[in-house]
Order: C-alpha cells, then sequence, then structure tokens
C-alpha cells in the first residue's frame, strides 16, 4: 500500500531507488498530519512524541540525527530520554509522562506497563553472554563446574537488565547453577561487571556481560559458556506505545514505525551506515561497533507482522513468562498474550517491504530472503553417525539442565513410564529453545551397582536411547547421541547399589560454529 497522498507510480520509483540503495533520494514524505498538541495530549510541556529507552545500541536507530530528520520531514517529531531504571520507565509510562519505551520482553512482562507492544526491534544473537572466571578458577569450565566451588561464590551483572534475565534463565533450566546461592553484585551496566570480573581483588566467580565486553573477555582467558547466540529468542527487544498514545496519536505512531523500518530495510543489504551509526552513538571503535553489530538481529517489518499472525510471539511470551514464574519474578505467565501487542501500526511499512522484495526477488533473491527475515537455507550433506558422535563427545560442556519431573523405566527396561513422558515433553520444548547450530545433547543414562556390570551398560545404553528416540519424537532435531555408563559412575557420597544411581542426565554442549 502506497503512502496516502502519494500516486503509487511514485513510491514504485522510491523503491527502486531504494533498493539500489539511494535511501536520501526517499526523504521527501508527505506531512498531512499534525502531531497532537500538549493539551490535547493529557499535559505536560511537549510537541514530541517522547520515547524512553537506555543507551543500547539496538536502539541507536531512535537517537540518530539522520532518522531524526527523515521524521521531521513526516512531520513528527521524536524525543528520546534515557531512563535506565526500568521500573521508572514503566512508571512514566502509566503517568502519561510518556508516549512510547523500548525494552526486552522479559522486562515488559515483569514491569507490565499500561500499553502494547507495536513493534519488534531485534533480537540478540551473541551480544549478551555468561562468562565464567576461569584465569582466577582454572577449574571453571561449565556450569556444574560452580557446584566444586567453596563458599558463597560471587556473580556480576547488570541488574533489571537482560543479563539478569539471563541469569534467571540459567537458574530455571540448569541443574548446576544456583543464583540463590550467589551473592549478587548488581552493577549499573556490563562495564562495571566486566571490570569487577577482571579485578584479582575480588571473588567474581560469574559475569553476564554484553559486547564488545564478552569478546574481550575470551580474548583474555575466560570462559564464555553460555550466549544469547546459543538461545537466540531469548532476548527481544520491543517498541511499547502506551495505551493513550495508541487511543490520540495512532497516526504518529504508524509513521514513526513505517520510518523506523525504511531505515532497517536501507541497511539489510549493506549495513555500513549501521555500523557506523552504532560506532558514534556509542562512542566505540570500528571494530567493537562491528562486535556489537554481529550480536544484535534486527527484526524487518515483515519478520515483525509474521511473528505477530503466526503465534511465534505469542510463544515467546509465555515462554518467558513461564521462565520468570519459575524463578519467582511472576506469578504466572500471561493468559492471554495476544492481548499485550497490535500489528494495525506496521501495516504501511509492511506494504513498502513488500513492494521492495517484489523488485529485488529475481536479481536478489537472498536480500529478499534477508527482507522477510528469512535467510536463505543451505542444502549441508547428511552427516556421518560417527563423526557426529566423536564430534559432540569432543564438545566443551555447557551444563546439566535441570529435569523437572521423573526420568523412570521399567523395571530391567528401557520402557519408558508414562509420567516419564510429560516430563520429556517439557525438556523437550526447553531444548528447542536452544540453537542447534551451536548447541548439541548428550543423553546419558547411568543404573545403579546391581548385577553384572556389561547388563547394566547395555541396560544404561538402551534407556539413554530411548529418551534420545522420544526427544526426537517430539521435534529436537539437532546433533543428540545417547552415551550409557553404567554403573561406573556413581553419585558422590552415595553407596554405588543405591537407586538414586539409576537416573539419566542432559548434558548440553558447545558446538564449534
Amino acid at each position: 500500500m502506497a503512502k496516502k497522498g502519494l500516486p503509487p507510480i511514485i513510491y514504485i520509483l522510491g523503491a527502486i531507488l531504494f533498493a539500489l540503495g539511494l535511501n536520501s533520494l526517499l526523504r521527501s514524505r508527505p506531512s498531512g498530519f499534525d502531531i497532537i498538541s500538549t493539551s490535547d495530549r493529557g499535559g505536560g510541556d511537549r510537541d514530541a512524541l517522547i520515547l524512553l529507552g537506555d543507551t543500547f545500541s539496538g536502539y541507536s536507530t531512535f537517537r540518530d540525527g539522520e532518522f531524526n530528520a527523515t521524521l521531521d520531514e513526516s512531520g513528527l517529531k521524536l524525543s528520546y530520554r534515557d531512563v535506565f531504571d526500568q521500573g521508572e520507565r514503566a512508571a512514566m509510562l502509566n503517568r502519561g509522562e510518556a508516549d512510547l519505551l523500548v525494552t526486552t520482553l522479559d522486562r515488559f512482562l515483569q514491569h507490565q506497563p499500561g500499553g502494547r507492544i507495536v513493534a519488534l526491534i531485534d533480537r540478540t544473537i551473541g551480544a549478551d553472554a555468561v562468562v565464567l572466571n576461569t584465569p582466577a578458577y582454572p577449574q571453571l569450565k561449565s556450569l556444574d563446574d560452580l557446584a566444586n566451588l567453596g563458599g558463597t561464590p560471587e556473580i556480576a551483572y547488570a541488574a533489571d537488565t537482560p543479563s539478569e534475565y539471563l541469569a534467571r534463565v540459567l537458574d530455571v533450566q540448569f541443574a548446576g547453577f544456583e543464583l540463590s546461592r550467589f551473592q549478587v553484585r548488581g552493577t549499573v551496566d556490563a562495564s562495571e561487571a566486566w571490570a569487577l570480573l577482571r579485578d584479582p581483588s575480588q571473588a567474581i566467580a560469574v559475569a553476564v556481560l554484553w559486547e564488545p565486553f564478552v569478546t574481550q573477555a575470551q580474548r583474555e582467558g575466560h570462559t564464555v559458556v553460555l550466549s544469547s547466540e546459543d538461545t537466540p529468542n531469548t532476548i527481544v527487544d520491543v517498541l511499547v506505545a502506551s495505551d493513550r498514545a495508541i487511543e490520540r496519536d495512532p497516526e504518529a505512531i504508524a509513521t514513526l514505525l513505517t520510518d523506523y523500518y525504511r531505515h532497517i530495510d536501507s541497511n539489510t543489504q549493506n549495513n555500513a551506515r549501521l555500523r557506523a551509526q552504532i560506532q558514534t552513538d556509542g562512542g566505540l571503535t570500528d571494530d567493537e561497533a562491528g562486535l556489537v553489530l554481529d550480536g544484535i538481529d534486527f527484526f524487518t517489518s515483515v519478520e515483525t507482522e509474521r511473528w505477530m499472525q503466526d503465534g511465534t510471539l505469542d510463544r515467546r511470551l509465555q515462554a518467558t513468562g513461564a521462565i520468570l514464574a519459575l524463578a519467582g519474578e511472576l506469578d504466572s505467565p500471561p493468559e492471554s498474550p495476544t492481548a499485550l501487542y497490535t500489528n494495525s501500526f506496521i501495516r504501511d511499512a509492511v506494504a513498502n517491504t513488500d513492494t521492495l522484495i517484489a523488485l529485488v526477488e529475481a536479481d536478489n533473491p537472498q536480500l529478499a530472503a534477508a527482507l522477510r527475515g528469512q535467510p536463505i537455507e543451505q542444502s549441508a550433506p547428511e552427516p556421518d553417525a560417527a563423526a557426529v558422535r566423536q564430534e559432540v563427545q569432543a564438545a566443551e560442556p555447557i551444563g546439566n539442565l535441570n529435569i523437572r519431573g521423573e526420568v523412570k523405566f521399567s523395571t530391567g527396561s528401557a520402557q519408558l513410564t508414562g509420567d516419564s513422558l510429560t516430563t520429556l515433553d517439557r525438556l523437550a520444548a526447553e531444548i528447542r529453545e536452544f540453537n542447534a547450530d551451536t548447541v548439541a545433547v548428550r543423553v546419558i543414562g547411568h543404573t545403579s551397582r546391581t548385577g553384572a556390570a556389561q547388563f547394566n551398560q547395555t541396560l544404561s545404553q538402551k534407556r539413554a536411547q530411548s529418551v534420545v528416540n522420544y526427544l526426537q519424537s517430539k521435534g529436537v532435531d539437532r546433533k543428540i547421541i545417547a552415551e550409557g555408563k553404567g554403573y561406573s559412575e556413581p553419585l558422590p557420597n552415595v553407596a554405588p547399589t543405591d537407586i538414586r544411581n539409576q537416573r539419566t542426565e542432559v548434558r548440553l554442549v558447545r558446538l564449534d560454529s
């Protein structure tokens, strides 16, 4: 759909120029609506849409001078205000002191601002990571190794940010990571957490960082045990419009999103301008800006609409709510996630991108796929089973998943019991959250020391394989292997014949990506 007042042939010409990278020629945009006056907007000395956020690089477009010049030509003014405290950000929106805010799905659910999600901004795909202090504690190579630390270990992260949520995810999903066991050192941002991790006078065992500090930590010998690349849909940033703005400023919101997604589309083919924008915005070096950009995946308007229409956003809201509920941060997951968002403000943006896709599809199918948010899949040969087993067994461990429920078998058999299926259904859903390109699974069966060694070895292998088969039947389509240990690895401080040794471990490992 062409913009109101713009002849279709002019828009098509503009889209062609846009596809050629001449986005500056598309700045002549209609300005046929007026921003609602201060008195009409319910108080406050303001004549612009007020957007609350923080200094995250993924939000840099809203602070960019060139983007705001485009908004000016559309008759729209945007005032971006840095409010680091997420609770205060939500409170200001509720008090009518702002029209929009940017936040993550977890903070949106936790602080419950009075508004709805109107756009998806980005998801982090490596920009955030959990880092172990291996230089200070050489035995720390996986989350399970944390159990061997004496005393009260310390963890540092920026509170009320995706870093805190990532720590909550670990607490819920991994058996070896118990956040309640740590002394939490809350920081203002990741730079402070990184400084604490490097300080030999401190006793920081774990830090949750974001780029460029993640790469700096790796270079200094710290272990990145889990990153948002491994859980690419865990941290999703969204734009929220207040109920007041939705009612009174609908055309302004729609125009903001049309210009925003056009800006994003212009960087899809060549992100040099976006990289320069992030570099200037954050005062970073070119290399640091590249690291940040590599860790962020920006949504296009078409991908945003697809998430809102095919149930993906519903599932993300429910999964995020479930983590917060299990962590004690939320009473329960949202009952009606569809009521928390609307796609009514991105329709013009989607129409613009669809027109661009149609123009470039024949000559540049990869660009068309990227604009849809669906990169072209590269066919790969079927992996050799023996090679996969060797690769997964040699991979560095991340940690054992927390199995909430029982995985049991009939006596002397590899037949799963009924209650076990419910447990494995939940476990399969959790495993599917991880990136199949970077995370593989080892299912390890153990028995107690009762009977012949060979019988127990064979039984443990068959039981592990039964779990693998069931997980695969539930959509766990990744590198996954079964291993039987028999009774060779009893639990610490447990008699070898104790029935507690009859257990199944599900261990995630990191693949070389």
